[in-house]
């Protein structure tokens, strides 16, 4: 390879790189942004929750008192944290896929069962022995 495509080659693998980083910068800017709103279909329980799916708000309308026992508004309240933080999980999973390597499943990073080992490579062994 003569030098001047060598230098090519790297000038290309550098602005590919810096293409990825900013988009990545980009995403974590909207990561860190995000919020999701979940809203009874009554309109009693609203609930906003933030980018880990921490809830920052719950708004009760005044006749919600009236309406649903405690036992009744506590389950409102939880179903629509869950729903807001669903919402957070999936657009989350939106924003960060095209960030993890072809093939290996999202979860894996992100995941419930995520842990540092999904983004480690398995141990060399230097002895040759399993």
């Amino acid at each position: 390879m003569s030098e001047d495509a060598f230098r090519l080659a790297m000038e290309d693998m550098a602005r590919e790189y810096n293409r990825q980083a900013a988009q990545l910068k980009q995403a974590y800017t909207q990561l860190r942004e995000m919020k999701a709103v979940g809203k009874s279909g009554d309109g009693m329980v609203t609930v906003t929750v933030g980018p880990r799916g921490q809830v920052q708000n719950i708004e009760l309308n005044p006749r919600v008192y009236g309406k649903l026992s405690p036992s009744e508004l506590a389950h409102a309240i939880l179903e629509q944290i869950s729903a807001a933080s669903g919402e957070v999980v999936e657009r989350t999973k939106e924003l960060m896929s095209p960030f993890v390597p072809e093939g290996l499943p999202y979860e894996e990073f992100f995941g419930d069962e995520s842990s540092l080992d999904a983004l480690l490579p398995q141990p060399i062994n230097l002895e040759g022995r399993e």
